[in-house]
């Protein structure tokens, strides 16, 4: 089960074989505010992003360019990335789950973006609303044009550990 996701993945050529290196990324402004019931004010996004600067953390999630419809807290990603007081020695990331979202981001200038797939089918149906399978071919035109532009993209695979959708099955 655990390797549904990255079998793909190393086919594609958009994972290396072997890495000793682990990013770690500060994903609060995006993964936590987007959970929230009701929407957090653009200025308190905005300073929450710009207080995490000041600890120089490495790699910020600033927002998600998704759909409002799906993730109203999200709605004003533009004015967050916009907003911030960026830091040079700090990447300022966001979540880009398909080209609109892609072209929004390079719009804003934002430092890098990401693609991300779930290691559970049940999560990745309830999360994004497809299979594996056809999340990975989502990402396709995302990547060729990241590549294309010479602009970071990472990819990151979620749910690997824990599934945190009711009857999914667990990884061991």
């Amino acid at each position: 089960m655990r390797h549904l996701f990255l079998k793909p993945l190393l086919q594609l050529n958009l994972i290396r074989r072997s890495s000793t290196f682990v990013k770690i990324v500060e994903v609060g402004p995006r993964d936590g505010l987007q959970n929230e019931a009701s929407v957090v004010p653009t200025a308190t996004k905005i300073k929450l992003i710009n207080d995490l600067s000041e600890c120089n953390l490495p790699v910020i999630e600033a927002t998600s360019f998704v759909s409002p419809k799906w993730v109203p807290q999200m709605a004003d990603h533009s004015e967050v990335m916009a907003g911030i007081t960026r830091h040079d020695n700090i990447t300022y990331t966001v979540l880009t789950p398909n080209m609109k979202g892609f072209d929004k981001a390079i719009s804003v200038k934002a430092d890098e973006v990401a693609v991300f797939g779930a290691a559970s089918e049940a999560f990745s149906r309830k999360n994004i609303n497809c299979s594996i399978d056809d999340s990975l071919k989502r990402f396709e035109p995302v990547l060729a044009a990241a590549k294309e532009k010479k602009h970071s993209c990472s990819r990151i695979c979620v749910m690997c550990m824990w599934v945190p959708v009711p009857g999914a099955r667990q990884h061991r």
